[in-house]
């Protein structure tokens, strides 16, 4: 395991560890990542929990559609790798694969400023949840915003007329007393 990660402002949660699987040291992990073995395609990865931070190497990783299982280097033992469930999974974002026009990595809306057709302030992303069917963002109030309630937008082409990152802002079609 290597100190060394990098800046904490460039990592970006790709997913979690939270169990053991078999006796060897290997892992079981939620991967945030879609598909889902996507974040076996990252051969560094900055843990995070609490404060701690350490940097370690994959392996190897299977997984199904649920889980992923983890092989580390140096990790052979089942007792050291239950001490690092709760840790969550960084990578740096300059590692992410390039996107189309069009297409944004969640932690790029988080933050935005959500505008209705009308001008009005709706809130701000907090996160987003998938749900099967699309994904979901949440918006809560903010500073200047129409009122206090959370809403829950659905993350479609129907709903999202625009997306402008560098104005920090977001504009749908949604009816604000919905």
């Amino acid at each position: 395991m290597n100190a060394t990660p990098a800046p904490a402002d460039d990592l970006i949660v790709v997913g979690k560890i939270y169990s053991v699987h078999g006796v060897r040291g290997e892992v079981k992990v939620f991967s945030f990542t879609d598909p889902i073995k996507n974040l076996l395609q990252y051969n560094v990865w900055t843990l995070k929990r609490e404060g701690s931070v350490k940097q370690v190497e994959l392996v190897s990783g299977r997984g199904n559609d649920k889980f992923l299982v983890a092989k580390l280097k140096g990790l052979d033992d089942r007792e050291e790798a239950r001490l690092l469930a709760g840790y969550e999974i960084c990578v740096p974002r300059k590692q992410f694969p390039e996107l189309t026009d069009g297409e944004y990595y969640w932690y790029q809306l988080q933050g935005l400023k959500v505008i209705d057709t009308l001008g009005q302030l709706l809130g701000q992303i907090d996160h987003l949840l998938e749900t099967g069917s699309n994904d979901v963002m949440v918006v809560k109030p903010c500073a200047g915003s129409l009122d206090d309630r959370e809403r829950l937008l659905p993350y479609t082409e129907q709903c999202v007329l625009a997306v402008n990152l560098v104005a920090g802002e977001m504009k749908v079609d949604w009816d604000a007393d919905f």
